[in-house]
C-alpha cells in the first residue's frame, strides 16, 4: 500500500489555514508503550486524523508515540473518543498550548521512527520505564529554591537561550542524544544530590530520569508535563513562575511567551531580543535570533550572501542548488554546530557590524 501523505503545496496549505473560520486547539501528548506494528498503526492514525481535519507532527516507534497536533475545536470530542479506542493511547494526558491560537501546524505528518526520542542509548540492560519522581509546578518551585538542588535543562541550546529556570545547567548541545553524556559528565561525583530536570513537554525528561537512575543517581526528579504543563499550573494556581522568558516549541509559532523577561540578544546587532527566525534563503534556513530592525535590513536573512541569493529569481536559486547537497559549503548553516558558540559574532562579522 502506498504511503499516505499530504502532497498539497505548502503555500496553498498555509493560505487555507489563514482562511479557516473555526478555532483549533494546539496540543501535545506522548506515551512510552510497546507498539508491535508501528507502520500499520501509522496509516490508521493518518486516515483517522485526516478525516477530522487534524494537523501536526507525530512520531511513532516500537517504544511509543510523540505527538504535537492542531485539532479543530468542533472535532475535539470525536478526536478524544477515537484516540481512546486505540488501546495504546487510552486516557493519554494532553498538554494544551499556552497561547491557544491553534495556528501551529498547516498539514498532517505522521512518521515511523526507530525511537520517538533519539537518545543514542544501546545498552540492553537499560530500563526506560524505571523513571524518576514526577514533580508538580508547586513541588518543582519548592525543590529549586534549595541551593543544594541540581537543576538540569534537558533541552537544546537554542531552546534554553530564550527561556529557562534560574540556576539551571543548560547543555551546549543540538540534540538530546548529545545532551545525555554532557549532563552525566557535568554531574559526575554528585550522584547523591537531589537532581531535578525539565524539558518542553516531559518526554525527554521521562527517558533522561530513567537513564540517570540507571547511571547511579539516587534522587532523580522531573517536572510533570514539562514547561507546557508548568505554565498552566502556575496560571491556574496563581503560583510564581520561576521559568523566565519564552518556551521554544517545534511548530509554526516557534515560541510561547511565559514571562516578559527577555534573556537573549539579536545575533546580528546585539540588542535584547528573543525572536527566533529561519533564514529566508531556502538553501540555508539557519535558525537564529533576529530583531525587527535587522529583519527589515536583512530581509529575514542571516548574512549578506543569503540575502543576495534570496533576491535572485527562483529559477536562478534552483540552478545554484542543483547537483549539490542542501546547505552547501557557502551557506553558514552547514557550519552552525562548529561555530555555534560564536554565532552572534560570526553574523556580525558577515554584516560588518560593530559589537
Amino acid at each position: 500500500m502506498a504511503l499516505l501523505v499530504n502532497r498539497i503545496d505548502k503555500s496553498v496549505l498555509k493560505q487555507s489555514l489563514k482562511e479557516e473560520a473555526f478555532q483549533r486547539k494546539t496540543i501535545s501528548f506522548y506515551r512510552y508503550v510497546n507498539i508491535s506494528n508501528p507502520d500499520t498503526l501509522r496509516d490508521e492514525l493518518f486516515k483517522m486524523w485526516t478525516e477530522l481535519n487534524c494537523f501536526g507532527r507525530i512520531y511513532i516507534a516500537n517504544e511509543g508515540i510523540n505527538a504535537q497536533m492542531s485539532v479543530p475545536e468542533h472535532n475535539w470530542e470525536e478526536f478524544e473518543e477515537k484516540l481512546n479506542r486505540v488501546g495504546y493511547f487510552k486516557d493519554v494526558p494532553f498538554k494544551h498550548a499556552v497561547d491557544g491560537n491553534g495556528k501551529s501546524f498547516y498539514k498532517l505528518i505522521v512518521k515511523v521512527r526507530e525511537k520517538i526520542v533519539a537518545d543514542g542509548i544501546h545498552d540492553k540492560d537499560f530500563d526506560a520505564s524505571n523513571t524518576g519522581k514526577y514533580l508538580s509546578a508547586k513541588e518543582f518551585n519548592t525543590a529549586i529554591e534549595d541551593p543544594n538542588t541540581i537543576v538540569i535543562d534537558m533541552r537544546n541550546h537554542y531552546e534554553s537561550e530564550v527561556g529557562r529556570f534560574d540556576r539551571a545547567f543548560c547543555p551546549d548541545a543540538d540534540t538530546f542524544r548529545e545532551e545525555l553524556p554532557l549532563v552525566i559528565d557535568h554531574l559526575k561525583g554528585q550522584e547523591n544530590k537531589k537532581v531535578v530536570m525539565y524539558c518542553t513537554g516531559g518526554i525527554r525528561c521521562e527517558k533522561a530520569s530513567a537513564y540517570f537512575k540507571y547511571k547511579g543517581f539516587k534522587d532523580v526528579n522531573h517536572l510533570h508535563g514539562g514547561i507546557i504543563q508548568y505554565a498552566k499550573e502556575v496560571k491556574d494556581q496563581k503560583l510564581e513562575s520561576k521559568f523566565r522568558g519564552i518556551n521554544f516549541v517545534f511548530d509554526e509559532r516557534i515560541g510561547e511567551r511565559i514571562t516578559e523577561d527577555v534573556l537573549s540578544n539579536c545575533h546580528q546587532c546585539g540588542k535584547p531580543c528573543d525572536v527566533h527566525v529561519n533564514c529566508k534563503n531556502d538553501d540555508c534556513h539557519l535558525l537564529f535570533i533576529q530583531c525587527e530592525e535587522c529583519t527589515t535590513k536583512m530581509d529575514g536573512c542571516c548574512t549578506e550572501n543569503c540575502k543576495s541569493i534570496f533576491h535572485l529569481p527562483i529559477d536562478e536559486q534552483r540552478k545554484l542548488r542543483k547537483g549539490r547537497v542542501k546547505n552547501g559549503p557557502e551557506c553558514l548553516s552547514v557550519y552552525k554546530s562548529r561555530l555555534r558558540p560564536n554565532l552572534a559574532e560570526i553574523l556580525k562579522a558577515e554584516l560588518n557590524l560593530k559589537k
